[in-house]
């Protein structure tokens, strides 16, 4: 282009959806490729395939314009992607987030096709890290390939490769802030509440760990020599655990944070077939299912400690230990929480035992995002003009704790979650898989909000 011809409007750089689609089958090689590398972060599997994830992501935001990509190196941590597109003049910056590692694929057998060899049927691709969260590192490459590498806002990028199971990065940005520093960060570790309905994901609920165990005896006595008076280790742990829901199955710990849920949920024969709830089980709880679900408390039981049934002798167990998990209201902090529940089972006291309550490391504060923001209202319109619906607000049950701390440490900035995935996905389950329609809304939502989001910044100043 001379400098005579006359240089087009940012609204006529936009890329509009035939522009996107143009590049899909680009982009669907390159997922498909990252796919087939099993980048499982868990301890046991070899780090090789994490690497080799690593440099092929390094390359891919290299070829969309990202700058001198750099590593940022923690302790015990892969790898972490970082770089940069400068902003413009005058135009905010906007952090991309994903991460390139996933879960191991389980029981293989209940695979339809091979969980690393990538499979494209009926409009979807298949396989492990397929949505979660390769899906998403592909939105942001492919949002960035949409501006040819120079969108109108500055971009920095952040991608992980041990978020499945936790890493120094949950904590580093408190102490280090400027490599995340931005005006908006737009999350892709998340996605639509169901097929085809844009989706905001506007809070997560905070996690915490109790152990509680209960010793009674020295050994296993004989029941019939001495069961009826010689205390059961077992049963005074199921009496004690007893007491954390009532009879509605609503937790019943005293200073647990709940509010009503106001936006977008599940009906309940929705949430009966995600859940795969066996045919006349009654559902925990009272209220709306989001209530339950994101704007409430809840205790399980996720192990227990005792003789297994196929062993059992005739004897009083002389010990007996549970291990909790504890989800938290969005706004409450984890560690109140969960000292609250290890209050609760100290005063339980069944039959007047006392019970060894632990509280376990590393709790995550949950997250609550502003919505009355410019990045927020951008972001809206974009998702509007890639689903052709106005989107919906919705919530992650599980933490995220390196948003938390984002949070923390950036209290200004606007944080976004969308993305690629939908409710229907099976992430961390067989057969997971990402819709390509979804990816191809998500890609034009993310590069329709770079525009959105530098105009209304241009227009708020």
């Amino acid at each position: 282009m001379s400098r005579e011809e006359p240089q087009p409007t940012r609204t006529e750089a936009t890329p509009d959806a035939p522009r996107v689609a143009a590049l899909m089958p680009a982009i669907v090689a390159d997922l498909v490729r990252l796919a087939e590398v099993p980048s499982i972060s868990f301890p046991g599997f070899p780090r090789e395939p994490v690497i080799a994830a690593h440099d092929m992501v390094v390359d891919l935001l290299k070829g969309a314009g990202v700058e001198e990509p750099r590593t940022l190196e923690l302790p015990d941590t892969a790898p972490v992607i970082t770089g940069e597109i400068p902003a413009p003049e005058g135009a905010p910056t906007v952090l991309l987030y994903a991460h390139y590692d996933v879960q191991p694929p389980g029981e293989e057998a209940l695979w339809r096709t091979p969980p690393f060899a990538p499979t494209e049927r009926d409009g979807a691709i298949y396989g492990r890290g397929i949505a979660d969260d390769k899906a998403n590192v592909l939105m942001h490459v492919g949002a960035l390939r949409a501006w040819e590498g120079r969108p109108p806002v500055g971009i920095k990028v952040v991608f992980e490769g041990q978020e499945e199971v936790g890493s120094a990065l949950d904590d580093y940005p408190a102490r280090d802030p400027e490599p995340f520093r931005a005006d908006a960060l737009v999350i892709g570790d998340t996605g639509n509440v169901r097929p085809g309905e844009p989706t905001f994901n506007v809070s997560t609920r905070g996690d915490a760990e109790v152990l509680v165990e209960v010793r009674t005896l020295a050994t296993p006595k004989h029941s019939g020599d001495f069961g009826g008076a010689a205390p059961d280790a077992l049963i005074l742990l199921l009496h004690a655990l007893a007491t954390l829901h009532d009879a509605h199955g609503d937790v019943a710990v005293a200073g647990l944070r709940r509010e009503p849920w106001r936006g977008e949920s599940y009906d309940e024969d929705e949430f009966r077939r995600l859940a795969e709830v066996e045919p006349g089980m009654p559902l925990f709880g009272s209220g709306s299912l989001g209530e339950r679900l994101w704007s409430g408390p809840a205790i399980t039981v996720i192990g227990i400690d005792a003789p297994p049934v196929d062993t059992a002798v005739n004897a009083v167990v002389p010990y007996a230990r549970a291990k909790l998990n504890l989800r938290v209201h969005p706004r409450q902090g984890a560690g109140e929480a969960q000292a609250a529940l290890v209050a609760h089972l100290e005063a339980a006291r069944p039959f007047g035992a006392e019970l060894k309550v632990t509280p376990l490391g590393d709790v995550g504060d949950g997250f609550a995002a502003r919505t009355d923001g410019i990045a927020y209202r951008a972001a809206a319109g974009a998702m509007a003009d890639a689903w052709g619906r106005e989107p919906v607000e919705f919530a992650l049950g599980g933490a995220i704790p390196f948003v938390s701390a984002l949070q923390r440490a950036l209290p200004e900035a606007e944080i976004l979650l969308f993305g690629a995935q939908d409710g229907e996905c099976n992430l961390h389950a067989p057969n997971e898989r990402v819709r390509l329609d979804e990816l191809e809304r998500a890609v034009l939502a993310e590069a329709r909000f770079f525009a959105r989001y530098a105009d209304e910044w241009e227009a708020e100043r």
